[in-house]
């Protein structure tokens, strides 16, 4: 059995962040285990093939039927292999804001306000505008301008500011509403991933052993704590089962959906549940998969015969060959597009402490989350409502490890999000029908009377479904009813973390890559001071 200080279950954006964290300085050992491959291709590299991402690099889960959106089976994006969702994401950086980290405070998660994960964005981060009391500059995640955003997305930005929207060039500066061109995780034209960021600067290192192809079957606990890692390693014809252990402990990095189904799987869960499965409890802890939140996103699509938007025509596919020789030799033109270029933040619930509506624009049609193969060039536009009040969850399909957990946002089940999500819809079609945006004669492809509720209503339930940020389903909080406590320490069990988006109390207000950073990083910070006591 391979003996280890700290296994780090996850590669993906807080894994790497926190196995980085607690290996850099050399002292402990750190295995980090991830169950998909390294991700080092140039699909992965290249940010304009993310329509053609590899199938190995996505888990591509299929939701429970969801009532709020008439029975329909929902698609959940997520990164599998090293970087996890970095390396297959839009890579906007957004950090969300400022209230939503003071709130996680009040809801008890002492040390996590504002003032306190700032300082953790700022050295994580080496920003092209430098460093400043807001921006990093020098740390490992590079976060640039867009090299060739298209004409139409600054148009998007352009007619919002015309309906006296305002512009703005820093969402994540003084203030986040406004309109304006997204920021992105890339560096010299290149996707930068989370792995690329804290992982690769390792390579070589004697303390970190980085094991990809590792499906992990359950955490082993003993009298109450947290000592090891049982894995399959290789799939059919591989290596087989091997437990490997761990002296100070285990922090679990799996996501929104992989980490509470290692728990449950580990005995940690619903009792009940648990039981349904053949699974004995070691922790009865019901808060492991509930309260699971996401971004219910609406969308339109727009067609535009514009040759700086993708298509699937002959035309457009000859122009995205050129593009991938420019990007191969120079790492300039439309390939280091991420797609979702520009967007805003607006606030329009009256007693909304923050923006509660974000926008993006996409630099293609995207249609049955791009599965849907369209020849025609366009654009798409999508309304998300940011701090939603309904609430899923995630449970277990069997017993089996390799077999998906069972997924349900429950999106729209609460009435408030629908009529938020309906004024975002009215104000997103007022901003393509107004000028430069307007100008350029696009066409809706299934237009709605946005004047009639109930056919919005209806419009609505049809067609959203998830932006890809889901959080919530291992809830940190000072209550001894939450899963982790504020130093995301798992409560009830010794020697085990979560660090990843599963731990917010409350979905952020934003795009969740760079906030589920940040918690790797400070999840690498809490292990180190256990170890260290």
């Amino acid at each position: 059995m391979d003996q280890f200080d700290v296994i780090v279950i996850g590669g993906g954006s807080a894994g790497s962040a926190a196995a980085a964290r607690i290996a850099a300085d050399g002292k402990r050992r750190v295995c980090l285990i991830e169950a998909g491959g390294t991700n080092d291709n140039a699909f992965v590299k290249t940010p304009g093939l993310l329509a053609m991402m590899p199938k190995k690099s996505n888990w591509a889960f299929d939701t429970e039927p969801m009532a709020g959106l008439n029975g329909r089976i929902g698609y959940q994006r997520r990164g599998r292999g090293l970087g996890g969702s970095s390396a297959i994401n839009g890579m906007v950086y957004i950090r969300g804001n400022p209230w939503d980290y003071d709130n996680w405070a009040a809801l008890g998660c002492s040390g996590w306000a504002w003032d306190d994960v700032l300082p953790v964005f700022r050295r994580q981060e080496d920003n092209d505008r430098g460093g400043d009391a807001l921006h990093g500059s020098g740390g490992p995640l590079h976060v640039s301008e867009q090299i060739a955003p298209s004409g139409v997305g600054e148009a998007f930005v352009e007619a919002a500011s015309r309906l006296q929207l305002p512009r703005n060039d820093d969402f994540n500066g003084p203030r986040q509403e406004g309109f304006g061109l997204y920021q992105v995780t890339q560096k010299n034209g290149e996707r930068w991933s989370a792995a690329r960021a804290f992982l690769d600067p390792l390579k070589g290192k004697a303390n970190l052993d980085v094991r990809t192809d590792a499906l992990v079957e359950k955490i082993v606990i003993e009298d109450g704590r947290a000592v090891g890692v049982q894995i399959v390693r290789g799939g059919q014809g591989g290596r087989g089962r091997e437990t490997l252990r761990a002296s100070g402990g285990v922090v679990l990095s799996a996501g929104a959906f992989g980490s509470p189904q290692v728990l449950m799987l580990s005995g940690i869960g619903d009792g009940a549940h648990l039981g349904e499965h053949g699974i004995a409890a070691t922790l009865d802890k019901p808060a492991v998969g509930a309260d699971l939140q996401d971004h219910c996103d609406y969308l339109v699509g727009y067609d535009l015969d514009d040759p700086s938007l993708f298509g699937g025509s002959l035309k457009g596919l000859f122009r995205v060959a050129l593009a991938m020789i420019e990007h191969r030799r120079h790492r300039t033109g439309m390939m280091t597009t991420n797609f979702a270029e520009s967007g805003g933040f607006v606030t329009l619930g009256k007693d909304a402490p923050a923006p509660d509506i974000q926008y993006h624009f996409i630099r293609a049609i995207i249609q049955n989350h791009g599965r849907d193969k369209l020849k025609e060039h366009g654009f798409s536009l999508h309304a998300c409502v940011l701090r939603p009040e309904s609430r899923g969850w995630v449970k277990l399909n069997s017993a089996d490890p390799a077999a998906p957990p069972a997924i349900n946002p429950n999106f729209l089940s609460d009435e408030r999000d629908l009529v938020l999500l309906r004024e975002g819809a009215r104000l997103m079609h007022r901003i393509a029908a107004t000028p430069p945006l307007s100008d350029l004669g696009a066409k809706e492809r299934s237009p709605v009377d946005y004047d009639n509720d109930a056919a919005l209503d209806a419009r609505i339930r049809a067609v959203s479904d998830t932006i890809y940020h889901p959080a919530g389903t291992c809830r940190m909080g000072g209550d001894d009813a939450a899963v982790v406590d504020p130093t995301l320490a798992v409560r009830g069990i010794a020697g085990l973390w979560v660090a990843d988006a599963s731990i917010m109390p409350r979905l952020v207000s934003g795009n969740t890559n760079a906030p589920s950073i940040m918690i790797g990083e400070r999840a690498g910070d809490f292990v180190k001071a256990a170890l260290s006591a």
